[in-house]
């Protein structure tokens, strides 16, 4: 390697009772693409925020181009040629692309904006990257993957030659990963560097040139991307041999559990709705729906477990109109439901392993008598949960929020299918988990269906919808506009995803 463009060294950041990044080595050169491996909680992000100044370390030391800097906050990282992408967005709605772009290192003559200037830089800026924009257009208005150019734009308008990009395909479809991709390599093949924190093992494989592997606040490794395979990462990642091959029951579907027609739903949020949705589940297959977020998949869980009511179309569950049945009436139905938020929809965070896994059937007979609780049986019961699904904890009355997001999840999971359900409704249950979180989630799921239960996949993750589903049904602007059957391609499903509807 040539003289590196950063070198972080002996790198240790500590929060109260918690070390997060531990005496951490990572040098990147000019030219690269540096990806960032980890499960939660390894400290890649609290690396990552290190060197963009959002945390002060607490020992070690970072040199920029060879010469050593002190990161006391955003700012200086900026002025040192830093620039940070984060997944949630930070632009302002009602500004322009060009002024989102501009924002805070705008050109200027004699005390004012000079407009025509800032045209002219983010023009050449554009040429530069390939990164497409109508410049005139409110940031409000762009879809999610134009709204990620527009940060990527802005920190390189304000003079970035590291970029770091955290998790920045987790909102794309395939094809926008793809331009994202191609913009990556302009930029490199400029003399810029880019580090990509990702969980997508075949992106990472595809776009970097070097990997470094981090778990419990230590770099593991660091290999070329050439000779590196998914067993050696996966495993690495978690320290122990990961198998992801799931064992499929043949494709028997039973009867309909669930028949959604012509399904139309309004939204509070600033997404489509659903506009005439059509789709089934039956017994003993996966039916996963993807699309790019905003596109109703909300709107179509909700309408479902009864949270939103459509406002025209018609939801049946095993023959049963449901259109105007509350929440607790559908569960009824042998239906259970993985919510899209498990923090804010499916625990109490404040609340004990014990107390969780019987929200909602803390009535049934199986846990009360005359009204009243039966704490041994809900302790045994979560004892059987917890030993079931896996459930890493020092016992049932540990509260729910300081379970790992993935122990979090299997609590959720194990609680809605311990009541053997006919339908399991699963929304994004692997986001945010780790690769052997979401190995053992993605089993069960499998394991339900190869029992002859039906599920329904709604899920950001396209790997995951191909790798898992019987059916494929994507969804755009609230409307199925094509099924694919399993064996299906990551192109085949791209086209689908970005409008370009089954011929």
């Amino acid at each position: 390697m040539t003289e590196p463009m950063l070198r972080m060294t002996g790198i240790r950041k500590t929060f109260p009772g918690v070390v997060a990044v531990d005496g951490v080595d990572l040098t990147v050169g000019p030219g690269e693409v540096m990806g960032i491996l980890g499960e939660n909680g390894a400290g890649k992000s609290t690396l990552m925020n290190v060197l963009y100044g959002l945390y002060v370390m607490d020992e070690g030391s970072i040199e920029v181009q060879g010469k050593k800097v002190h990161i006391r906050n955003s700012a200086d990282a900026i002025a040192l040629g830093l620039g940070m992408v984060h997944q949630a967005f930070t632009l302002v709605p009602n500004l322009t692309v060009m002024e989102n772009i501009i924002l805070g290192s705008e050109p200027s003559h004699v005390g004012f904006v000079d407009r025509a200037e800032s045209r002219r830089q983010v023009q050449e800026l554009i040429g530069q990257v390939g990164l497409e924009m109508d410049l005139d257009t409110l940031a409000e208005d762009l879809p999610t993957g134009f709204k990620q150019r527009v940060e990527i734009l802005k920190a390189l308008h304000r003079g970035a030659k590291v970029l770091i990009l955290d998790e920045p395909t987790a909102v794309l479809t395939p094809l926008e990963a793809e331009d994202l991709f191609r913009s990556m390599k302009r930029l490199t093949e400029g003399g810029s560097t880019v580090i990509f924190i990702t969980h997508k093992l075949k992106e990472v494989m595809a776009v970097t040139n070097r990997i470094t592997i981090m778990r419990r606040g230590k770099v593991v490794t660091t290999v070329e991307t050439k000779e590196a395979t998914f067993d050696i990462l996966a495993n690495a990642m978690v320290g122990r041999q990961v198998e992801r091959k799931f064992i499929f029951a043949p494709y028997q579907p039973g009867e309909t559990l669930l028949q959604i027609e012509n399904l139309s739903a309004s939204t509070k949020h600033k997404t489509r709705g659903l506009n005439g949705c059509s789709l089934t589940v039956r017994a003993g297959e996966i039916v996963g729906v993807a699309g790019v977020e905003g596109n109703g998949q909300t709107e179509l869980v909700e309408c479902i477990m009864g949270l939103m009511r459509p406002t025209s179309g018609s939801i049946r569950l095993s023959g049963k109109l449901t259109n105007e049945l509350s929440t607790s009436e559908i569960l009824k139905l042998s239906v259970a439901h993985v919510p899209e938020d498990r923090a804010l929809s499916g625990l109490i965070l404040d609340f004990s392993i014990a107390e969780n896994v019987v929200l909602g059937v803390t009535n049934s007979s199986e846990f009360s008598r005359r009204g009243f609780m039966v704490p041994k049986r809900v302790r045994d019961f979560a004892r059987r949960i917890v030993k079931a699904f896996n459930v890493s904890t020092s016992g049932i009355d540990v509260k729910a929020r300081n379970l790992s997001g993935g122990n979090q999840q299997k609590v959720i999971v194990g609680r809605e299918l311990a009541g053997q359900p006919h339908l399991l409704i699963a929304h994004q249950p692997t986001r945010g988990l780790d690769v052997a979180s979401t190995e053992y989630i993605q089993s069960l799921l499998v394991e339900a269906r190869n029992s002859g239960r039906g599920v329904l996949l709604v899920s950001a993750d396209f790997d995951e919808i191909l790798d898992l589903s019987d059916r494929i049904m994507v969804l755009y602007e609230g409307k199925i506009i094509g099924e694919l059957k399993r064996g299906a391609g990551i192109g085949e499903l791209g086209k689908l995803l970005g409008g370009i509807a089954a011929s």
